[in-house]
């Protein structure tokens, strides 16, 4: 698959050239292009896609202003109103991975207000600080290839030549050179990889668990801190060289990268890229017909939440953290409770909201077989490795978004998570005695389809247990 022309010039490639080995970061699109990479994966919600684009779009369009008018521009949260299934996580996941930015996925339901058991609101902030750090330590580890693979290959070969010792003359120490870049070209070829030798087994710090005060937290990670600079490398362990080039990479980037300078870049990064996917929002909010408020702990949730949208600072690995430029985008599908129910300080905070459209049977059929990474083309793949040509008729395709949406209809609307079920429940048979069918053609044909679930469908009872 080819990239567009127009795009070429938009993309940093992480590991070289194609067939597209590593990582591909597309930067600076407009809102057009965005909604163009997403419509690969999302199929519809055309007004969803083009609200986040034009958020995203608006971010580089900040970056782009004086450093005082950067101030003043404070991020539009979303809020995307829509059942379940329908695509506001996979919309999110999908930027995220696009766009390489520090993002992370959260539920709202499961955070607790200040004073309670749990985790609170903060933590989320300080998750999203260590995807960041993530994110930039695999950037740098990139760009430092080639000196990080030295090192490696220096460490070992150092140990398995025998020193030189002090005062050697000439003549040895070019006797060591010669055996030492013989050494390099077996270590390229890899026919060093079965010899043992000892390194340094790096320790594991302990981190600190969820749920406490952000002051207890703070202390947590001095003591550790303190501890793991004592027992930094840890232990000595004998591995093979195969083992230890693995081992030795992170010694390896902890040598060669600046820490501080990492932390200055992922807090740059999260402070003006990081993205918050809110989930659930609905779940915290108090609906108006929910007799005598029955949790106060949802509206203590929402306080605390208030404040981190808003823009506050939090303290985190990589020092104190400000969210007034994070974006954050909620979602919920807002069954029992509506939108106006959440308090109406952090209504405020979501001013552009977007309803996505529940699923019709064109729209599930679409889903099935259009995007990159189709459930057709997943199970092709996966019975591929028993050697097994998987074919679906058309009718077949047809019958089964019909049947899922039957079945979305009768019961819980879980929106395209019935494919999964479904596709899952008329293959069964086929995926369990693959290895019996191994070179032959296998095709899936509405007769199929409705000998494993047409039945099912047609009793309501059933449906509720079975799909």
């Amino acid at each position: 698959m080819g990239i567009p022309a127009h795009l070429v010039e938009k993309i940093i490639w992480w590991a070289g050239c194609p067939p597209y080995k590593g990582k591909i970061v597309l930067e600076n699109l407009t809102p057009k292009e965005i909604v163009g990479y997403l419509d690969k994966y999302v199929i519809g919600q055309n007004d969803a896609k083009k609200t986040i684009a034009v958020a995203l779009r608006n971010r580089y369009r900040r970056m782009q202003l004086s450093e005082e008018m950067q101030q003043d521009v404070t991020p539009k949260n979303i809020l995307m109103i829509g059942s379940t299934g329908v695509g506001k996580t996979e919309i999110a996941r999908r930027l995220a991975k696009m766009m390489n930015l520090p993002f992370i996925k959260v539920e709202a339901s499961k955070y607790t207000e200040v004073g309670f058991v749990g985790r609170d609101v903060e933590s989320m902030i300080r998750d999203l600080a260590v995807t960041s750090l993530q994110i930039v330590r695999e950037s740098e580890n990139e760009k430092n290839k080639e000196k990080i693979a030295n090192y490696i290959e220096n460490k070992i070969i150092e140990k398995l030549l025998p020193p030189l010792p002090a005062g050697a003359s000439e003549q040895k120490k070019a006797e060591y050179d010669a055996s030492f870049a013989r050494m390099q070209e077996r270590f390229a070829k890899g026919e060093l990889d079965h010899l043992k030798v000892k390194v340094n087994v790096p320790n594991t710090p302990q981190m600190p668990e969820d749920g406490l005060p952000p002051q207890m937290i703070q202390v947590q990670e001095s003591i550790v801190k303190v501890l793991g600079g004592m027992g930094k490398k840890g232990p000595e362990k004998e591995v093979t060289v195969k083992d230890a080039k693995k081992i030795l990479e992170q010694e390896a980037s902890e040598e060669l990268l600046d820490e501080e300078s990492l932390k200055a870049l992922a807090l740059e990064k999260v402070e003006k890229g990081g993205i918050v996917f809110l989930d659930e929002i609905d779940k915290v909010a108090v609906s108006s017909n929910s007799q005598g408020r029955q949790d106060p702990s949802k509206e203590g949730v929402q306080r605390d939440l208030l404040p981190i949208v808003e823009g506050s600072t939090v303290h985190t690995k990589l020092g104190m953290v400000k969210t007034d430029h994070i974006l954050f985008i909620a979602a919920g599908a807002f069954h029992v409770s509506k939108p106006s129910d959440l308090m109406p300080e952090l209504q405020g905070r979501f001013p552009l909201r977007v309803e996505l459209d529940s699923l019709d049977e064109e729209t599930l059929y679409r889903i099935l077989t259009e995007p990159n990474n189709s459930l057709i083309k997943q199970y092709k793949a996966l019975l591929r490795v028993e050697d097994v040509d998987l074919v679906f008729e058309e009718s077949a395709l047809r019958a089964i978004s019909s049947y899922s949406l039957q079945a979305n209809e009768k019961t819980e609307d879980i929106g395209a998570r019935r494919l999964h079920t479904v596709m899952e429940r008329i293959l069964e048979e086929i995926s369990f005695f693959a290895d019996e069918h191994s070179g032959e053609k296998i095709v899936v044909d509405e007769a199929l389809v409705k000998e494993k679930i047409g039945d099912v469908v047609e009793d309501e009872d059933t449906t509720r247990y079975i799909l």
